[in-house]
């Protein structure tokens, strides 16, 4: 049997890890447009391209968006910190010009294809970055106080930040590795869902994050009492159980 060789493409995004230190060294204006360029690559639904990103290098506005989403390091620290958009405001002003009325925005399957929308692009921007030699993290933490940060980026009604992405050179004392997942029988399920597969899998993932986190000195972490303290309560949400009302705050009814 010929022995299975990766593309390069797969073989760098096995090898994707969350970069949270950063050298000082820039992220080049044109390692940026690149970066969003190849975002604009990613499929889009109905063509509809419905993504936008703000790039933040000023100081002051990264410090003021990390302590209005609770304080992280990396979002200050970053040369660049993206902001990704779900961007209906530019639909919606395409079909005014047109001499038609945006009704069906705030309807849920709009709000829906925003976020995957976002996802799609922001994931091919990060790929693209760590082609490029540079590293970051994915900051779900935009969403734990969207209104500041819509101020703060002067969003127009429409527009939501669905999440950040903190970008620069990795610190190579940063010393984080490549995260487990869990093991692809308990993702891969074949012609029908198997609601057993997933749970042999879920114990031998338990022991395999147990012991990443040794190595990365902080033994004993398990995936179960994570998933718990962040889905178990509203409190693990910190703060974005009111999500509908943010989203309703910019547009986004969500009906």
């Amino acid at each position: 049997m010929t022995e299975r060789r990766d593309s390069a493409v797969i073989a760098q995004q096995l090898q994707h890890r969350s970069v949270r230190r950063y050298l000082d060294a820039p992220v080049s204006d044109a390692q940026l447009e690149r970066i969003v360029h190849a975002a604009q690559r990613a499929s889009t639904s109905s063509n509809l391209q419905v993504v936008s990103v703000v790039a933040v290098r000023d100081r002051e506005r990264k410090r003021r968006i990390s302590r209005a989403i609770g304080g992280r390091s990396y979002v200050e620290e970053a040369p660049v910190f993206l902001v990704w958009i779900a961007d209906l405001a530019r639909n919606a002003a395409v079909m005014r010009a047109g001499g038609a009325e945006p009704e069906t925005l705030g309807l849920i399957e709009n709000t829906l294809i925003g976020a995957v929308d976002v996802g799609i692009a922001a994931q091919n921007a990060l790929l693209a970055a760590e082609s490029l030699g540079l590293g970051g993290v994915f900051v779900g933490s935009v969403r734990n106080n969207p209104e500041a940060v819509s101020a703060e980026l002067g969003l127009p009604r429409h527009a939501f930040p669905v999440v950040g992405m903190a970008l620069g050179v990795p610190d190579p004392e940063e010393g984080t590795g490549v995260k487990p997942r869990l093991p692809l029988a308990g993702v891969l399920h074949r012609e029908r869902y198997d609601d057993r597969a997933w749970r042999p899998a879920a114990e031998e993932y338990e022991a395999d994050y147990e012991r990443y986190f040794a190595t990365q000195g902080t033994p004993g972490r398990s995936w179960a009492r994570t998933v718990i303290g962040r889905l178990a309560t509203a409190a693990g949400l910190h703060g974005r159980h009111t999500m509908r009302a943010s989203l309703r705050a910019q547009g986004y009814d969500s009906e």
